[in-house]
């Protein structure tokens, strides 16, 4: 299976981009996973709703280069459908059985993801009704993945 994770903005901090590598390293065992960054947008304090959505579009076409339309779309938002760890790695294997090869997951910046590229999604998860800083769900996803690919080869993993 090929993973992309496309997420908008970089991350700074060191001991998220340790996570993240982890993370890396150890799913390198059963995907290819790849880690792809696109540049934020500054958002500046006291936006309004126009120019929100000039930078969500912005963003957005950023992301689209990297879309491929063969592959199944999964965007991270809110209203996206929620699922527990079990249910995940189901999703997964169902996916692979059904000769899905490519998966690609839309991580969005601090305003989220352009509603165009939301659309292209087969499938909207959400994590949470809480908001997450994207540095924070990158190594949220990273780990639900790995932890997937260890359930569903049975695989132990802490609970």
């Amino acid at each position: 299976m090929k993973i992309d994770i496309l997420t908008v903005g970089r991350i700074k901090e060191k001991f998220y981009s340790d996570a993240v590598d982890e993370y890396l390293k150890r799913l390198s065992r059963y995907a290819k996973v790849n880690v792809i960054e696109v540049k934020d947008e500054k958002t500046p304090d006291g936006a309004g709703e126009t120019e929100n959505r000039i930078i969500l579009v912005k963003e957005g076409e950023r992301l689209s280069k990297y879309l491929d339309e063969s592959a199944y779309i999964i965007p991270l938002c809110i209203e996206g459908t929620q699922t527990d760890s079990e249910g995940f790695a189901d999703m997964i294997t169902d996916l692979e059985n059904k000769g899905v090869s490519h998966i690609q997951f839309i991580i969005g910046g601090s305003l989220g993801i352009d509603p165009d590229i939301k659309a292209k999604g087969k499938y909207k998860m959400s994590f949470s009704k809480m908001t997450f800083p994207h540095q924070l769900m990158r190594v949220i996803l990273l780990e639900q993945i790995y932890r997937a690919y260890r359930i569903k080869c049975n695989e132990p993993y802490h609970k």
